[in-house]
């Protein structure tokens, strides 16, 4: 078997690699700081977030690789490195190592916390469901003069994004509204309901979307461009996308002018309503317009069309993406990986991906297995692992579930129990197993995996 500790060690990340900067190290051995191999020179903020990014799934080995480029090597990080380290505590609940973090930046001019910096940690708290928590450091940013529209705004934002939608509503319009100052102004106040209304799409709640569309036009609140974007999406995403297209007339009886955003919605909610062909329609009246397409458009078309086979159109659309100015992305080939029905078409499409100098995501390669997996081929399988190793990605506990999945379904279990060991020995959760004699327990403060 190609994949083990050990060899991801020695292949750390592709960049350092590259340079021969960043040396192999045990990964149980957090405690050891490895020595530079070349000049220190090597070293800038690009490097240095992009190792950071590769070991996201892995945060020891992260905050190692952190503190070791900076006293070993006198990197001096910067507030946009210290703002992907905390973001990569926060993804495994670190937040005490975040705060002592936080607290470094506050001693050091060139790594002062900004606006960035407590969206993240919003971010992070929310997305653990302590939403207590992300109040109390919004109160807490006048310490670093941050406490403002911005940062309402983002917590905002946060709450909406993450499904607390409903704190967010109370936050705004409740008993303890604008947080002792006043932040709904008229100049924002469009603004705040348009993320509540997103909020309610995130949760796919369609009669709380319906019922505050309408509540926003008993409150006097001007719909702009944006609003109008979102509750097409949610008329899409709740299967009525005939009733965005109503609204997309409707806009148009206003005189509303319509941006890349808005016309992105309507290709695809006519696409579903009306077929691949009307969507191209409504693409060349956009250009007709003097509205540019942008990646999402062209994302969007060769969805509609590989989601009804027509893949020599797809793939015409591919070609001709970078002839426009508008260089294909990960996402561009996940609709491709979707619905391409043949292992061996899907691993063509994905070597030229990664020729392009397209790097895969973390969902690709989870969607890959778990697609090869369905079908029951385990070596597209292994391949697909291989390559995610080779770029230096740190696989995170939905790839190796999706791997351990595939591997007890052909009956591997010695090999399959290896590597949940390996992901609980990183701090991952792997799922609870009959086949490898796993349960879930509660342990107090959480639920663990004993074997």
């Amino acid at each position: 078997m190609l994949s083990s500790i050990t060899y991801r060690c020695l292949k750390p990340i592709p960049v350092l690699a590259r340079t021969q900067i960043f040396p192999s190290y045990s990964l149980h051995s957090h405690s050891q700081n490895p020595k530079p191999q070349s000049d220190p020179q090597n070293f800038d903020q690009n490097t240095v977030n992009e190792t950071l990014s590769c070991y996201a799934n892995d945060w020891k080995r992260a905050l190692d690789f952190f503190n070791w480029v900076e006293n070993d090597c006198r990197f001096t990080h910067t507030t946009e490195t210290y703002n992907r380290m905390i973001d990569i505590l926060g993804k495994f609940f670190e937040f005490d190592i975040s705060w002592d973090l936080i607290r470094r930046m506050r001693n050091d001019p060139f790594s002062v916390p900004n606006h960035t910096t407590f969206r993240i940690m919003f971010k992070r708290y929310v997305t653990a469901h302590l939403v207590n928590e992300a109040l109390v450091t919004f109160n807490r940013l006048d310490e670093f003069s941050l406490k403002d529209e911005t940062s309402y705004c983002n917590l905002v934002d946060a709450l909406c994004e993450y499904k607390h939608v409903i704190e967010a509503q109370e936050l705004c319009f409740g008993e303890n509204k604008n947080m002792g100052f006043n932040v709904l102004d008229v100049k924002n106040s469009t603004k705040i309901y348009n993320m509540i209304l997103r909020g309610w799409l995130k949760m796919g709640w369609w009669g709380k979307c319906r019922e505050f569309w309408e509540e926003m036009d008993k409150r006097g609140v001007v719909k702009d461009l944006h609003s109008y974007s979102i509750y097409m999406d949610i008329m899409c995403k709740n299967g009525k996308p005939w009733k965005a297209v109503k609204l997309y007339k409707e806009m148009k009886g206003k005189g509303m002018k319509m941006d890349v955003v808005a016309y992105n919605t309507v290709i695809r909610a006519v696409g579903l309503s009306e077929g691949a062909d009307f969507a191209l329609r409504v693409y060349r009246e956009m250009r007709e317009m003097g509205c540019e397409p942008n990646i999402v458009t062209y994302n969007t078309i060769i969805k509609l069309l590989c989601d009804n086979w027509r893949w020599k159109e797809a793939y015409a659309v591919l070609a001709e993406m970078p002839k426009k100015g508008c260089v294909p992305d990960v996402m561009t080939y996940h609709c491709f990986f979707r619905s391409l029905e043949k292992p061996r078409e899907i691993l063509l499409m994905f070597d030229r991906m990664i020729e392009s100098g397209i790097q895969p995501k973390m969902d690709t390669y989870v969607m890959l297995m778990r697609k090869f997996g369905r079908w029951g081929f385990l070596r597209p399988v292994f391949l697909v692992w291989k390559k995610m190793e080779e770029l230096g990605c740190s696989p995170d506990e939905f790839a190796y579930n999706a791997l351990i999945d595939v591997l007890i379904e052909k009956g591997m279990l010695d090999m399959a129990r290896k590597y949940e060991e390996e992901m609980l020995a990183k701090g991952l959760l792997a799922k609870p197993r009959e086949e490898l004699g796993t349960k879930l327990v509660h342990g107090g403060i959480g639920w663990w995996i004993i074997m």
